[in-house]
């Protein structure tokens, strides 16, 4: 007697597609998140180009960074290299300033990846370095600055889980901002924990939606100028971030806002009133 085994169509649907998933090439489709850090790196041979314009907000000076310069490319299947170089306006009480701003160098490295049928799971490491490259102006002049007036080294470690529906990214990046005329700029730690979710079930070839929210945390240590303690520098902020990501085969667009949640600078500093970042992203 042979029994016969039904399948619904839902059921039917769902295995189509985490097989379809499965089938197709992860590294060409995988994207991070708008604010956060993820392992996503670029297949063998691969060049992925990602210009992004980035606003920010506080009570004293309004910024954004246009990146023209982004681009990626894959040394191996695991390894990653890029570079950045952002078009840069400030602007605050006491005037504007624009220009080329700091340049930056970063490699990624993927050292481990599991996966399974409409799944994948992956870890990574980051480097980036940031240079000194920004123009500045008069040193009494209260202009905004371009860059940073440092060098600045930033390691990273994430981990990324990816679906069918669900999305979940965790990471946590130390940064070490170097020293300019006797100042050193604090030292700072980012932490990001990010959820996603795909309301609809991907279809090849078709375009393909999944919301975020991120929850974005920054440390700041004081810093110091001829080794004494500044006072009215560091301090924790806590970010709550909606946002997006929008595919259709090899291009992708991805935006998002970050909103303060918790702020507790030290001494007297403006608070962020608001972030915000829209990226396109082309994998060659």
């Amino acid at each position: 007697m042979i029994r016969r085994t039904s399948i619904s169509g839902k059921s039917a649907c769902m295995m189509a597609a985490g097989l379809l998933l499965l089938a197709m090439p992860r590294d060409a489709m995988a994207h991070d998140p708008v604010f956060g850090l993820g392992p996503h790196v670029i297949y063998e041979g691969g060049v992925e180009i990602s210009p992004e314009l980035d606003a920010s907000q506080s009570a004293s000076t309004r910024g954004q960074d246009l990146g023209f310069l982004n681009v990626s490319y894959g040394i191996n299947a695991d390894w990653t290299a890029g570079i950045e170089l952002p078009w840069t306006f400030k602007e605050n009480a006491y005037g504007q300033a624009n220009g080329l701003g700091d340049l930056g160098l970063f490699t990624k490295y993927r050292f481990w990846r599991k996966d399974g049928l409409g799944v994948v799971d992956s870890m990574a490491a980051l480097l980036k370095v940031k240079f000194d490259t920004s123009k500045r102006g008069a040193p009494t002049t209260a202009k905004p600055a371009l860059g940073t007036g440092t060098t600045d080294v930033i390691l990273g470690l994430t981990y990324g889980h990816e679906s069918l529906k669900w999305y979940r990214w965790a990471s946590i990046r130390y940064r070490r901002n170097g020293h300019s005329s006797g100042r050193k700029v604090g030292d700072k730690v980012l932490v990001d924990l990010v959820g996603g979710i795909r309301l609809t079930p991907p279809e090849y070839l078709k375009p393909d939606m999944v919301w975020l929210l991120e929850l974005n945390g920054e440390y700041g240590r004081h810093g110091s100028l001829d080794s004494v303690s500044l006072v009215n520098d560091g301090g924790t902020e806590l970010f709550l971030s909606p946002g997006f990501m929008w595919t259709v085969r090899n291009f992708a667009i991805k935006a998002g806002v970050q909103l303060p949640v918790f702020s507790n600078l030290n001494g007297v500093q403006t608070k962020t009133d608001y972030r915000a970042k829209l990226e396109l992203e082309w994998h060659l």
